[in-house]
């Protein structure tokens, strides 16, 4: 008898499903199943059948690429498998993605044409601190990569955008020379001074994301005009390239970081502010088109440390498998003396009279009756 006590508790420490996660705890360390801090910052989650795939980027101590993006897997959203790196920094000094590049946001959809898995993120040109502001694309034949990168852009050289007037394409760039954060500078970026600015080389591309709409439309959603503004752009159906068709959401407005999700017949959106590596009130918005109009619905985010969101920044919403309208707000908890030791803030998103509403639980769990338990 002792010897089959000794035996199953033997097989209990021993067993990893002993120590599975069976619930949420925003800001802890949260380990993978060997036991590692997951290491996939400014992520985005892609789903497919009964299995998700986090990818992020890999930090060390700075947010210089050293390693890449990784990819984890999961089925049930508390415990991560590390399935390696899903894009890897090149060793060759002439490539994009060389090592000392700054890749960001990594985010993965799957295109249905073509078979592939597409990666896009925001990629800086080593040793060019964040002037180059490009986007990136990369290909996979598998969730799990390796994927192969491809090319970045400017999005959008030589395309106006779809609400931007005749009268302000005309302007011309003589004398359009301001000093920032004076009322003549807003007023100018506004109307389109960076928009025209850049007009030939192609938009500046910062923090972004992609959404996939019901009818299989891609869109890029990303931070541009020095920070100003959001650009929206639709996708080839490749999803590969652009197809010219853009718009700005909110000139002048100030949104970084956004997150796009859809609930019914509107589609969401949650942004941060500019503050840095420093949290910031989030904020939100609603449209019934992906093109607009955007309507502000203020800080998404209720209770104690609201103003900063929970000491967080948005980097995607993922709407959760088999649960009726249950989404999940994922946020950093960034760490600039230590990127590698980010934490992630992972919290419910609940719709209340046509708002998306973030409240904090110290620990959390998904339930399986379509709600949400503290």
């Amino acid at each position: 008898m002792k010897l089959l006590c000794l035996l199953f508790f033997l097989i209990i420490v021993a067993d990893p499903c002993s120590s599975q996660n069976t619930f949420f705890e925003p800001g802890a360390i949260w380990k993978d199943t060997e036991g590692k801090h997951i290491n996939a910052h400014g992520g985005g989650i892609y789903s497919e059948g009964d299995t998700y795939y986090w990818y992020g980027e890999h930090k060390g101590q700075s947010s210089i690429a050293q390693v890449g993006v990784r990819v984890y897997s999961s089925s049930d959203l508390y415990n991560w498998k590390n399935e390696g790196i899903a894009l890897a920094v090149s060793n060759d000094l002439d490539s994009e993605i060389t090592k000392g590049s700054v890749i960001e946001r990594p985010k993965v959809i799957y295109n249905n044409k073509t078979g592939k898995y597409v990666m896009w993120f925001h990629l800086e040109l080593k040793n060019q601190g964040y002037a180059a502001a490009r986007t990136g694309v990369a290909i996979s034949d598998s969730p799990t990569g390796p994927f192969k990168y491809l090319k970045s852009y400017r999005p959008n050289a030589n395309v106006w955008p779809l609400n931007f007037p005749l009268s302000n394409q005309k302007r011309t760039k003589k004398n359009e020379l301001y000093e920032w954060w004076t009322p003549e500078w807003k007023a100018a970026l506004i109307e389109g001074l960076y928009v025209r600015r850049d007009f030939r080389e192609g938009q500046m591309s910062r923090d972004m994301t992609v959404f996939v709409d019901d009818d299989g439309k891609a869109y890029h959603i990303h931070s541009s005009e020095e920070n100003q503004t959001l650009h929206i752009s639709e996708l080839t159906d490749d999803y590969l390239d652009f197809t010219s068709r853009w718009t700005r959401m909110k000139p002048g407005g100030q949104n970084e970081a956004p997150a796009v999700f859809k609930h019914n017949d509107t589609y969401y959106m949650i942004t941060s502010g500019l503050t840095g590596w420093a949290p910031n009130a989030a904020r939100s918005f609603s449209a019934k088109s992906i093109w607009g109009p955007w309507k502000s619905l203020g800080n998404p985010a209720t209770g104690k440390l609201a103003q900063v969101t929970f000491n967080s920044q948005s980097t995607y919403v993922l709407t959760v498998n088999g649960v009726e309208d249950t989404f999940l707000y994922m946020g950093d908890r960034w760490n600039p003396k230590n990127h590698i030791d980010g934490r992630y803030i992972w919290l419910p998103i609940k719709i209340k009279n046509k708002k998306p509403e973030i409240e904090w639980f110290d620990k959390w769990a998904l339930s399986k009756y379509n709600s949400i338990q503290p």
